[in-house]
């Protein structure tokens, strides 16, 4: 049995700080409650920027959008760095496995990131988001297939799916093929529909679900930037913008924790991992239902780089018996 909590809460938004301090209480309060995992939602530290439209329009471009990128940037934090550091300290002080959301910055370019860490404070390493969504595509960066990891873990075979990711059939085999059982989805998406989604996902791939989004109020974002809120009538502070829908879900489909679509919290479950293979007798989809003979699937594991340097090495002519001449 592993007790697993997901954590549904609002990033501080343009404070970093702040937010991994918010990250330090909810951790400390899940680890209190016996939890062996912590998963946050998607882009936590330095924000879900929900909404910002960042002045970007089809050839269209101003100065409050660029101003409004300059403090997302600010935001969001160097993997590794100080940030990371302290999350796997975060780890380690409570002996949790934790999975956190994060805005990842490289030079200038932002990935939509997640971090794993060991209960023994080690940083394990991340999964950057292989496919941006729509406006998202605008403000980070694309990920590879060098960062499509599953951690076999004491707790269990750990791994991620970002938002839509989830919708990926390709990317979701790809995770199956290394075993994932703790199927962690932080998301953005707190639609009915999506609960649909993670439902599937827990009996196709006979693992764990566990799906953490943000729950946020109008108040919770920056009041200067240029939002554009159209599913939501926004004249109040207290207007839900993000209304979360966090749930865990076991391999035979069954809803273990949530959804929560009302408010900031913990949702809470114990895992009987025993399920997994229970699950799997009737629908291994990578293993005895997978056909290998008809159909298979190649990932390229190799990070793309924009610029490589191929220096030649050049032995330096020695000149010591000239110079004793």
């Amino acid at each position: 049995m592993v007790r697993a909590t997901i954590v549904q809460a609002s990033t501080v938004y343009n404070d970093t700080p702040k937010t991994i301090e918010k990250a330090e209480k909810l951790i400390a309060e899940a680890a209190s409650n016996g939890s062996e995992l912590v998963v946050f939602p998607e882009g936590f530290i330095g924000g879900y920027p929900r909404g910002f439209r960042f002045g970007i329009a089809v050839g269209v471009h101003n100065e409050e959008g660029r101003d409004e990128f300059r403090k997302y940037h600010a935001s969001a934090i160097h993997v590794p760095g100080p940030e990371v550091d302290k999350l796997a300290e975060l780890a380690r002080k409570n002996n949790v496995y934790l999975v956190m959301g994060a805005i990842e910055k490289d030079g200038y370019t932002l990935y939509c990131t997640a971090l794993f860490f060991s209960s023994e404070g080690r940083f394990l390493g991340k999964h950057r988001k292989v496919m941006p969504t729509s406006l998202e595509r605008c403000i980070w960066g694309f990920g590879d297939g060098s960062t499509i990891p599953v951690y076999d873990t004491p707790i269990g075979k750990l791994g991620a799916a970002i938002c839509w990711e989830n919708r990926m059939p390709l990317y979701r085999t790809a995770l199956y093929g290394k075993g994932v059982e703790l199927y962690c989805a932080p998301t953005a998406d707190g639609t009915k529909e999506w609960q649909s989604s993670m439902m599937h996902i827990a009996i196709e791939g006979g693992c764990f679900v566990l799906s953490a989004c943000q729950f946020c109020l109008r108040k919770d974002f920056p009041k200067d930037a240029d939002h554009l809120f159209t599913d939501y009538d926004v004249q109040h502070d207290e207007t839900i913008v993000s209304q979360g829908g966090s749930v865990i879900i076991s391999p035979l489909g069954k809803v273990l924790a949530g959804p929560n679509f009302e408010s900031e919290g913990l949702i809470t479950a114990d895992l009987d991992l025993g399920d997994i293979a229970r699950a799997k007798l009737y629908f291994d989809v990578v293993g005895h239902y997978s056909k290998p003979d008809i159909f298979n699937l190649t990932v390229n594991e190799h990070p793309k780089k924009p610029v490589t340097f191929v220096s030649k090495a050049v032995k330096a002519e020695d000149d010591s018996e000239s110079r004793e001449k």
